[in-house]
């Protein structure tokens, strides 16, 4: 396996099982009566970290160029084309893995996804797509949207020998 083809994979392939685990856990692990609630949360919470995002990256950019280009490179991964900041790819990852925290509380699949957006900024940086600076607003802005997540009552976890837990 090449080193490109390696970087590509962690930048841009690394995104697939974040979003399948993510999916999974929260049409399957979310307890059946406050799945709703839930989901309004996680859109919320979604819906505000976009729109925080595009609104940053409007009025503040960084760098005209992406570090790719500065270098007079390829890209080593998939991209927009527009400056970069912030990234989407860190911002999509780390609101999925907000999520599924914040509405399971499920420790290890939680650390898994944790691992993962680390691994999907890393590549993103290593690629040349993103500075370091953009993945970092990427997370930071995604767990802005997340402040959604401290209006939640109670404390639901997943469902244990068929009984929900507090």
């Amino acid at each position: 396996m090449t080193q490109e083809l390696l970087i590509h994979l962690i930048a841009d392939g690394a995104v697939i099982p974040v979003f399948l685990i993510g999916a999974y856990v929260l049409l399957f692990k979310i307890p059946k009566g406050h799945r709703w609630e839930s989901y309004a949360r996680i859109i919320m919470a979604a819906l505000t970290a976009y729109l925080f995002a595009r609104f940053i990256g409007t009025i503040y950019q960084p760098e005209a160029l992406r570090p790719f280009q500065i270098a007079g490179t390829e890209a080593g991964a998939l991209y927009l084309n527009n400056p970069g900041f912030p990234s989407d790819h860190a911002l999509f990852v780390t609101v999925i893995t907000a999520a599924v925290w914040f509405e399971t509380r499920m420790k290890k699949t939680t650390l898994v996804l944790v691992g993962l957006v680390i691994l999907i900024c890393i590549g993103r940086v290593i690629a040349g797509v993103h500075t370091p600076l953009d993945v970092i607003g990427g997370v930071v802005i995604a767990l802005v949207g997340s402040l959604w997540y401290f209006n939640k009552t109670g404390g639901q976890k997943v469902k244990k020998h068929g009984k929900s837990t507090r």
